[in-house]
């Protein structure tokens, strides 16, 4: 499964682990995926959104019990 935020498309980024005796191994650092159910026009669906994005409101979660009129 591919680690993109289906929001922002934020992805995993690779860089080096460091040890003290300054030996490099490669590492990644992945993004904070978490699924979400969110309101869309078309109904609610499910995403893989980072929790920047969640936080920051760009999603919109469905209300939880809506009431029957």
């Amino acid at each position: 499964m591919a680690n993109i935020c289906e929001v922002c498309g934020k992805k995993p980024i690779t860089g080096n682990n460091v040890s003290h005796a300054h030996n490099k191994s490669r590492r990644r650092w992945l993004p904070n995926l978490q699924n979400v159910r969110v309101a869309s026009p078309t109904g609610n669906r499910q995403l893989q959104v980072c929790t920047r994005c969640i936080r920051s409101g760009a999603v919109v979660k469905p209300v939880a019990n809506p009431k029957q009129a």
